[in-house]
């Protein structure tokens, strides 16, 4: 079977462990954002396509912050693929797996996560080619022992995934210490009430408490 794993996405998806999923109602709202989660040690940002002011946002990011990874979330038809290329975004992720967003993605060359949350779910996806996979609702699922469960029988192919949807600082340790996990995606980091009322310090402080457990999971230990 013949999967891809894009990179270089893939390894600063290992490195940073985490992506803040966001919600962003004004476009003058993206740059204080960027920066607080940057402060916080966050460089992954996957801004949905659920509101008018989405692709500015992700403009607006990829322009003040050429160095973050900046992605468009909810892409469910071909057509917002092109859309979320050209306002600059580096990678892509669905809630769903439709075929048409994987193949228009692929075209575009966007690195791309669908959606799944069952074993019929997965087998399609490996099907399209796809190594990297949205798990998702993770915790109405069952958290991160149905994610193993569901998981286990496609763990010999190396296939990867990004859990998000219920995820809190107090569950995001159970689901980091899966070897499968490759990322979480995290909309507790910068919820969409901070984001609107502009608290940038609290944004900043969620950010660094999973920067920290990340590193604290994953760094190397000296002896």
């Amino acid at each position: 079977m013949n999967l891809t794993f894009p990179e270089p996405w893939c390894t600063r998806l290992q490195s940073t462990g985490a992506v803040a999923v966001v919600i962003i109602d004004e476009p003058r709202h993206a740059e204080p954002l960027a920066a607080a989660l940057l402060e916080g040690g966050i460089d992954l940002i996957e801004l949905t396509l659920r509101t008018p002011s989405a692709l500015e946002g992700i403009r607006r990011i990829r322009q003040a912050f050429p160095t973050v990874g900046i992605g468009a979330g909810t892409l469910l038809e071909p057509a917002q693929v092109q859309a979320a290329v050209e306002a600059g975004a580096t990678f892509g992720v669905a809630p769903g797996l439709n075929p048409d967003v994987v193949r228009a993605a692929r075209d575009c060359g966007l690195p791309f996560a669908p959606g799944v949350c069952t074993p019929s779910e997965i087998e399609r996806a490996l099907g399209l080619g796809c190594g990297l996979l949205k798990y998702f609702p993770a915790e109405t699922l069952g958290g991160a022992r149905h994610l193993r469960i569901t998981t286990s029988p496609f763990s010999h192919l190396g296939v990867r995934y990004m859990p998000l949807g219920g995820i809190t600082l107090q569950t995001a340790e159970s689901y980091l210490r899966e070897p499968s996990v490759i990322a979480l995606g995290g909309s507790w980091i910068a919820p969409r009430e901070l984001i609107t009322g502009g608290n940038w310090g609290l944004i900043r402080e969620n950010a660094r408490a999973v920067r920290e457990m990340v590193d604290n999971l994953r760094k190397p230990r000296t002896a």
